[in-house]
């Protein structure tokens, strides 16, 4: 049975294009839900005019499509709450100098 920590263990292999770190150490994944084959990840971008919105999808669909056990997969996008670098892991945080 395909779990939410493996739906989360497997987002942390997309890479944002434009800064080069995972989905989840950036705090742009809101959100995961499993029921039976069906994944809902619910995510944001760190900014609505982000002009690799569509590719990130992509990518997150990507990564799951092959995942055992995985029958369809939904990407639904949200602004609220807006992402603010509060969201980053402190890793993440180190790696970009954020404070």
């Amino acid at each position: 049975m395909l779990t939410k920590e493996q739906v989360w263990e497997k987002l942390k292999k997309v890479k944002d294009p434009e800064i080069g770190l995972d989905i989840v150490s950036l705090g742009l994944v809101y959100g995961v839900a499993v029921e039976g084959g069906q994944v809902k990840v619910t995510m944001t971008l760190t900014s609505p005019m982000c002009p690799l919105g569509d590719s990130l999808v992509s990518d997150v669909k990507a990564s799951l499509k092959d995942f055992d056990g995985v029958s369809d997969t939904e990407v639904q996008m949200t602004f609220d709450p807006p992402w603010d670098t509060s969201r980053m892991s402190a890793d993440a945080k180190a790696e970009l100098g954020v404070a």
